[in-house]
């Protein structure tokens, strides 16, 4: 059976790209949560774990998740324009 991209081993490139996309969301999940005035920073952090996670879903071709980062991203943009 042939591997898919999908498949293949990751690059040292995606790695840092998944996982700074998670490290991200991470931190941004806590700031909004802790309601201390830094849900700007917040929602700032979940448009760069968006972009992150985007670029690694389509260099890995997993589309969903590629399509999922849309909906995160404009969640990022509206919530940088409430709290901003």
């Amino acid at each position: 059976m042939a591997t898919t991209d999908a498949q293949a081993p990751q690059s040292f490139t995606d790695r840092g790209l998944e996982w700074s996309g998670v490290v991200t969301a991470i931190i941004y999940s806590l700031l909004v949560a802790s309601n201390t005035g830094l849900e700007f920073l917040g929602f700032g952090l979940l448009l760069a774990s968006s972009f992150l996670i985007g670029l690694w879903a389509w260099r890995r071709s997993y589309l969903g998740i590629f399509l999922l980062q849309f909906f995160y991203a404009s969640a990022a943009i509206i919530g940088l324009f409430r709290w901003g």
